[in-house]
């Protein structure tokens, strides 16, 4: 399994602590994020997209991808504007790809509007990702107020498009729990995140980005089942944990914490 740590799990950590810590737990690669406005914290705390990249390489890490664009089909000349930004910004930081995130508001969720507002934006995309040789991260998210919860749909649009050099999933082990399961797609997936529920009390409906901690034995999302599936079925990327859980972004000895439960994963894997 190659180990790979998303900015949000430990989004208190400077940019350089936070490749440091990845490299020290064995990880392949990092993902960025330029969301933790509030925060305080700008992309790259602020740094030259290729002074981070730079920064990355030289810490003998991947920078595996660069979010995001939110919501990306909301498509105008503002969401337009945002990918070709994000686009030059991975590309000078040499990121792998950018992540599209769809809108999470409880609009756009008629059958018909949402496959017709993804693929207005996946066709407007297409031609900008080609020409800057990029691949972006589309993420289907499970929560019955997004506006793209199924993979069916999002893997249907691409395919159409005959786009799936430039488009890949994010297969994350919450949706997918949340959007009641479904295919896979191993051959489309360009990335795992992982996190687990443990609380017994939550019912499916109500779980959120900040009940998301790390995955022990407790693990309601059947982490170790859907990982072993793709991994069975050849998916061969990173798998990278996206903890949003306040109390894990808080612990004190992330390093540690982070490290054991990988290791809990993998012996998992192994076993089974």
């Amino acid at each position: 399994m190659q180990r790979a740590l998303n900015q949000m799990t430990v989004p208190h950590l400077s940019f350089e602590a936070f490749l440091d810590l990845a490299s020290d737990i064995g990880c392949v690669g990092v993902e960025a994020r330029n969301d933790m406005d509030a925060l305080g914290r700008p992309l790259f705390d602020g740094m030259a997209a290729e002074a981070a990249g730079a920064l990355v390489l030289a810490k003998g890490l991947r920078l595996i991808g660069l979010s995001q664009v939110y919501p990306f089909n909301r498509w105008d000349e503002t969401r337009a504007s945002e990918v070709a930004g994000l686009i030059a910004t991975a590309k000078a930081a040499g990121a792998e790809t950018i992540s599209l995130i769809p809108r999470n508001d409880g609009t756009g969720l008629g059958n018909g509007e949402r496959q017709a507002n993804a693929r207005i934006a996946l066709k407007a995309i297409y031609p900008m990702l080609v020409a800057a040789d990029m691949r972006a991260l589309v993420e289907p998210l499970g929560f019955g107020r997004s506006s793209l919860r199924f993979k069916e749909e999002v893997v249907g649009i691409i395919n159409d498009l005959q786009a799936t050099d430039r488009f890949k999933l994010v297969h994350d082990t919450f949706h997918h729990i949340l959007s009641g399961g479904g295919p896979l797609y191993p051959e489309q997936t360009g990335i795992i995140h992982i996190s687990a529920i443990v609380d017994p009390s939550l019912s499916f409906g109500a779980m959120e980005d900040e009940h998301r901690v790390l995955v022990d034995e407790r693990d309601r999302l059947e982490n170790v089942s859907q990982i072993n599936a793709l991994l069975d079925s050849g998916y061969d990327g990173p798998v990278s944990y996206e903890c949003f859980s306040p109390k894990t972004q808080a612990l004190s000895d992330p390093k540690t914490a982070i490290s054991q439960s990988f290791a809990f994963i993998e012996a998992k894997l192994a076993r089974g």
